[in-house]
């Protein structure tokens, strides 16, 4: 089925760019993706999910302002307030209340969207390896390879030597896949497709406890169903962690993914989509308008 590139509006206009998979009308899944990916990240789940359910569901996935082909925020507003703000204004457009499918920085994103005011309409969501408790760590592992590559690279084998490092995955025979991540700029150096001054944002000094207490208290207020997704090689979110989210979110269901790591989507792409299609099949094309 062919795939339609459209736009969504963001919050304070911003243009948001997505790709729609499946026929206009089915119930919406929107799929957000971690800080410093693109769209492109959800592309295989996109396509397994439309090929399991064909006639019943329509997938967007969507980059988050700043990343892809969405605006760049001239303000440099790229707090995780303003990336929820992005998806509340995005679910108000679909024809009906959302599964949202949030990895890193997108689950942060359609958390808060979901458990806070104003909340977004939602008839699921589904974190992926992201929890209201972070394991400081691992997130720090994410942003120093962020950091580290900003600059990028002079090759393309380069990226897929600093990418395959990063991932612990072997590396890519065809580097040219990672032409969907990157731009090209000026002076022929290989840049990640996000605007530098996210960055500068995530680098600011905050408050873990209490984000963590912020999180936990929106977990806790999400009405729509909820699903985690853990990775069972995570170094973002620890089997201790969902250990205890069992006990504090009874509510919430869990699914892990054995042998993949933070970027679960793309260690393991074929397990992930078969995780989380029952709770899309008993969900998506549900749930109620924002209050």
């Amino acid at each position: 089925m062919a795939t339609e590139i459209i736009s969504f509006a963001g919050d304070n206009g911003l243009v948001l760019r997505a790709d729609r998979h499946g026929a206009p009308g089915g119930a919406p899944v929107l799929l957000l993706h971690g800080g410093g990916q693109t769209l492109w990240s959800w592309g295989a789940t996109a396509r397994n999910l439309i090929a399991q359910m064909p006639d019943r569901l329509t997938v967007y996935p969507i980059d988050l302002r700043g990343h892809g082909q969405s605006d760049w925020c001239p303000d440099g507003k790229y707090a995780v307030d303003d990336f929820a703000n992005d998806v509340r204004a995005v679910a108000a457009q679909l024809d009906a209340p959302p599964v949202i499918v949030g990895a890193s920085l997108g689950g942060l994103a359609g958390l808060l969207a979901c458990g806070e005011a104003p909340v977004a309409p939602c008839a699921g969501l589904v974190l992926v390896d992201i929890a209201p408790r972070i394991e400081v760590s691992g997130t720090d592992r994410v942003g120093g390879f962020m950091r580290d590559t900003i600059d990028g690279f002079a090759t393309l084998e380069e990226a897929a030597a600093a990418v395959g490092g990063y991932s612990g995955r072997t590396r890519a025979a065809n580097p040219e896949g990672l032409l969907k991540n990157l731009r090209r700029d000026a002076d022929g150096r290989y840049r990640w497709h996000w605007d530098p001054a996210f960055m500068s944002i995530a680098d600011e000094g905050w408050d873990l406890v209490a984000f963590e207490h912020r999180l936990m208290a929106a977990a806790q207020a999400v009405a729509a169903p909820t699903l985690i997704v853990r990775g069972g090689e995570s170094d973002v979110l620890s089997a201790e962690t969902m250990a205890h989210l069992r006990d504090v979110l009874p509510h919430v269901a869990q699914a892990e993914i054995p042998g993949a790591r933070h970027m679960i989507a793309g260690d393991d792409n074929i397990r992930f989509s078969a995780a989380i299609l029952p709770f899309l099949l008993a969900h998506a094309g549900g749930g109620a308008a924002a209050s």
